[in-house]
C-alpha cells in the first residue's frame, strides 16, 4: 500500500510528530510505502528509516537561513516561506501560531502545501491520504479521489474554538474525510461536540509508543545530570521527579511549580527536572524564583534517546495539565518503567490508573504534592518493571500499527 501522510508539524518537538514518526516508521516495516508532506525550518533534519519526506520549508524565527544546504527534494533553503511554520500553542522551533498569521501568509500557506500535495499525487500516487489535525491540511487533501483518513489530536479542535476565521477548514476537511482517528475517548467526545454528523466514522485507537526508543536502561545519576552541569553529588541520594513537554499554559506547569514548593518542603531530598520549551517558560522561571524553590532545574526541549535517559533516573513523570488531549510522554515515561502521576481529565485516565501511577484532581497543587509524596514513598525496582510491561504489552507502536492496516484495508476500493 502507498500511504501519503500529511502534518502540520515536523516529526520531532510535538505529539503528533512523534506520532506520525511511529506510524510512518512501522508501516514502512510491514512494507508499505510511505511518504511524509509536513513543513521544516531546517533542512538539518533526520528521515526516518524506509520512509521518504517532502519538506515545505519556512524560516525559522531567529531568521537564519543557510544556502549551502538543501532539502531532500532538491529544494533551497531559499525557498523557504518568509514565516516561520504556525502552531496550535507552540513548538520548540516555532512560537508563530495560527491565529496569528495574516491573511497573505495564509494564503502563502495553504498554495505551499496544496503544490506539494499535488506533485505527491502525480509522482507517489497514493492509494490513501492519513493527514493529522482536523485543520487545514486535511482540507487541502481532501477530493483527491483517494481515502482521506484524519487523526484529531485534540489541538486543532481547542484552534477551531480558538479561531473561528478558520474554522471552514475544519468543516471541510471533517465533511470530506471517510474516517476519522481519535486518540482518547475525551477527544471523540470533543470531536462529535463539535462535529456531530461525524459520529459514524470516527474509529477510537490507541496510540503507541516506540519500545526501541523508549525502554528501562540502567544509568548513573552522574552520567545523565552531568551532561546539564548538574552536580549529581548533591542529588545522589535524592529522588527525582521530571516534567517534559511544552511550556504552554493548558500544560499546567504553574500548577507543578505550586505542588513543588509544598512536597519539597516535606522532603528536601528531592530534584524537579523541567524539561521542554514553549512560550510560558520566562514566566515559569520567573515564578520558580518568586516561590523560592530550591531544587528545580530547567533543562531544554531534548530528542528521544535523552529523554529516555532522563526517564531512566526519574522516580516519578509529572503531568499536571488542564487539558491533555492523550498524553503520549507519559506512555513514554511508562514504557521506561517510570511511574506517572496525571490529571483525571483529558485522555490520561486511559493511560494511568493505581497499577501504573496515580491521578490527581486537576488543577489542585496540594492533591499533586500529596501523591508525589506518596509515590517517591513506595516506588521500587519491582514497580518499574511492571509498569514498563504495562506499557509494553498494550502500548508498543508493532504490535497496535496492524490495527491501522485493517482501518485503511476497509476504507479502499
Amino acid at each position: 500500500m502507498k500511504i501519503l501522510m500529511i502534518n502540520h508539524f515536523p516529526l520531532t518537538g510535538s505529539g503528533s510528530g512523534t506520532y506520525t514518526r511511529n506510524l510512518a516508521v512501522h508501516l514502512a516495516a510491514l512494507g508499505h510505502e510511505v511518504r511524509i508532506v509536513l513543513p521544516e525550518n531546517t533542512d538539518r533534519f533526520i528521515i526516518p528509516d524506509g520512509v521518504s519526506i517532502h519538506p515545505v520549508f519556512f524560516t525559522p524565527d531567529d531568521a537564519v537561513k543557510d544556502s549551502r544546504h538543501q532539502g531532500t527534494t532538491g529544494e533551497s533553503m531559499n525557498t523557504a516561506l518568509p514565516f516561520n511554520f504556525p502552531c496550535f500553542t507552540s513548538h520548540p522551533r516555532s512560537s508563530l501560531t495560527f491565529g496569528d498569521l495574516s491573511e497573505e501568509q495564509t494564503a502563502m500557506y495553504t498554495d505551499a502545501f496544496r503544490s506539494a500535495i499535488d506533485k505527491e499525487m502525480a509522482d507517489f500516487r497514493p492509494d490513501l491520504i492519513h493527514a493529522q489535525h482536523v485543520w487545514i491540511l486535511a482540507a487541502l487533501a481532501a477530493g483527491r479521489n483517494v481515502p482521506l483518513v484524519i487523526t484529531t489530536h485534540g489541538t486543532d479542535l481547542m484552534g477551531y474554538d480558538k479561531w473561528p476565521a478558520l474554522r471552514r477548514y475544519a468543516e471541510e476537511a471533517i465533511q470530506a474525510c471517510d474516517a476519522v482517528i481519535s486518540i482518547s475517548k475525551d477527544n471523540s467526545t470533543m470531536l462529535k461536540a463539535r462535529f456531530p454528523g461525524c459520529a459514524d466514522r470516527i474509529t477510537l485507537l490507541r496510540t503507541g509508543y516506540d519500545p526501541a526508543v523508549f525502554y528501562p536502561e540502567k544509568l548513573t545519576r552522574k552520567e545523565v545530570l552531568g551532561r546539564y552541569w548538574i552536580d549529581a553529588s548533591e542529588y545522589e541520594n535524592k529522588r527525582i521527579v521530571t516534567y517534559a513537554g511544552k511550556l504552554t499554559w493548558f500544560k499546567g506547569v504553574d500548577i507543578l511549580l505550586e505542588a513543588i514548593r509544598l512536597y519539597e518542603d516535606r522532603d528536601p531530598a528531592s530534584l524537579t527536572l523541567i524539561v521542554g520549551d514553549g512560550d510560558e517558560r520566562s514566566n515559569l522561571q520567573w515564578r520558580a524564583k518568586d516561590l523560592k524553590l530550591k531544587s528545580v532545574r530547567f533543562l531544554d526541549n531534548v530528542d528521544q534517546q535523552e529523554l529516555r535517559r532522563i526517564f531512566s533516573i526519574t522516580d516519578a513523570f509529572l503531568i499536571p495539565s488542564r487539558h491533555e488531549p492523550f498524553g503520549l510522554a507519559a506512555l513514554e515515561a511508562m514504557g521506561c518503567g517510570v511511574p506517572v502521576i496525571a490529571a483525571d481529565q483529558g485522555g490520561l485516565p486511559d493511560l494511568v490508573n493505581q497499577d501504573v501511577g496515580r491521578l490527581i484532581r486537576p488543577s489542585d497543587p496540594e492533591d499533586l504534592a500529596d501523591k508525589v509524596t506518596e509515590v517517591l514513598k513506595i516506588t521500587s525496582e519491582e514497580w518499574r518493571d511492571r509498569i514498563a510491561a504495562y506499557a509494553r504489552t498494550r502500548y508498543a507502536q508493532d504490535s497496535l500499527t496492524q490495527e491501522l492496516v485493517e482501518l485503511y484495508r476497509k476504507l479502499l476500493p
